[in-house]
């Protein structure tokens, strides 16, 4: 066979052509919806230990997998898109024109339109019967729709995404594996690499679930004590905000609840009852510093997420990420982070030393997770592959004895009483001799 450049043959050059090609073409189309696909690893790292658990009472992965959507992403995201409206409500009424039009400014579509809609959506729904004296903004309006129809129709294509790596993540897992090698670099960083991805996801759910929990009872707590003319400014938002800023470490709701505080305190002392009102922004704040940032920083996090991440690395892997590539950014700079974590502690000092990188981490960096220590779970749960040779063996067994019960029925039909096989394959006697 002829040869080409670099020693191989024609043949094997054209294939590796076709597979760069085509490797490009992928790369290409994961860029361009790469806010979609991270989104989409979110999802599944978000949920997957629930996945888990509804997996071990159901046989089915792919019923596992629509149950965990259905009855837990799904609900959630419209929870949160619920309470995102309404908190966007009540920011337009506090924060007046000037601020709505800067964070307008910002978002996608046209912004008078969508600004008419997420104010008062029911009022906008009610204006659509009078179209024809509105007939100047329709364009606009059909605009601001296809926006959110492109927004809803990414969020299909991560939940689709999502979908795939819970009922088929266990086949990924075997390709690379069986492609790699259980004992090779590339399996043990992936491992390891698997293993910070659903810390840094999952266990930030967790957190500002229950912060959010803490906050609404903490704000909806004091308004409902406050004094007499003093109030509690939007409490449902402030606690839906604090939420949020938990998923950045280290600021936990600090960036919520100490204006919140000291606007609490401007209003206690210009209601002229003096340092006899104090009491209440002063208890308040006491409550948010225990309640929304030393239990959260002590005892919440460490609980649900067990970080092995570093929590300066994680918040600015959040902040930069979001300034840099957009609002995508916050779940693409933690997956940016923890590729150049393992890459630092498994890969890149053993190519500085001039070595073969070794499926360890180095000594010098404590840095992520071992991956000695990861459980070789990189894109399913190592207890779904034991299920799935478990599940293989017992079908095996029952089809061999369906088979004997089968052959020994056809010998007895025909009359000699001996099943078919019986002695063994070496050529030895079968029986007790």
């Amino acid at each position: 066979m002829t040869e080409g450049p670099w020693g191989l043959s024609r043949e094997r050059l054209a294939w590796w052509v076709v597979v760069f090609a085509l490797a490009g073409v992928l790369a290409f189309v994961a860029w361009r919806i790469v806010g979609t696909v991270v989104m989409g690893l979110f999802v599944y790292y978000g949920a997957r230990p629930m996945f888990r658990r509804l997996h071990e009472r159901v046989d089915s992965r792919g019923l596992a997998a629509a149950a965990t959507l259905l009855l837990i992403v799904v609900p959630t995201i419209a929870l949160l898109s619920y309470a995102g409206l309404m908190a966007w409500s009540e920011f337009t009424r506090v924060a007046g024109d000037g601020a709505t039009q800067f964070v307008l400014q910002r978002l996608p579509g046209d912004q008078q339109s969508l600004g008419a809609i997420l104010r008062s959506p029911m009022e906008f729904l009610g204006r659509l019967d009078r179209l024809p004296s509105v007939q100047q903004g329709v364009n606009a309006v059909l605009t601001t729709l296809g926006t959110i129809s492109t927004g809803l129709l990414h969020l299909g294509l991560a939940l689709t995404f999502a979908f795939f790596l819970y009922s088929d993540g266990h086949r990924l897992h075997g390709w690379v594996r069986e492609e790699w090698g259980e004992h090779s670099t590339t399996y043990a960083a992936l491992s390891a690499a698997d293993r910070d991805l659903e810390v840094v996801y999952f266990g930030n759910v967790l957190t500002v679930a229950a912060v959010t929990v803490l906050a609404l009872g903490l704000y909806n707590g004091f308004a409902y004590v406050a004094p007499q003319g003093l109030t509690m400014p939007f409490p449902t938002l402030l606690a839906i905000l604090t939420g949020l800023a938990t998923f950045v470490p280290v600021v936990v709701g600090k960036v919520v609840y100490l204006p919140t505080a000291a606007y609490l305190f401007y209003q206690a002392w210009q209601a002229g009852n003096g340092a006899a009102a104090l009491w209440w922004p002063a208890a308040f704040l006491v409550a948010a510093f225990l309640l929304l940032d030393i239990l959260p920083m002590t005892f919440i996090r460490g609980k649900f997420s067990g970080q092995t991440i570093h929590d300066g690395m994680a918040m600015l892997s959040y902040i930069l990420g979001a300034t840099v590539f957009g609002w995508y950014g916050l779940f693409l700079g933690p997956l940016f982070l923890v590729g150049v974590v393992q890459a630092a502690n498994v890969v890149l000092p053993e190519l500085i030393d001039g070595r073969d990188p070794l499926p360890r981490a180095v000594g010098s960096t404590s840095l992520g997770t071992d991956p000695s220590e990861a459980g070789l779970d990189v894109a399913g749960a190592e207890a779904d592959d034991i299920r799935d040779e478990e599940d293989a063996e017992r079908i095996g067994d029952a089809r061999a004895a369906e088979e004997a019960g089968d052959g020994a029925q056809a010998a007895e039909e025909a009359g000699d009483g001996t099943p078919p096989d019986s002695s063994p394959r070496d050529g030895t006697p079968g029986g007790d001799g």
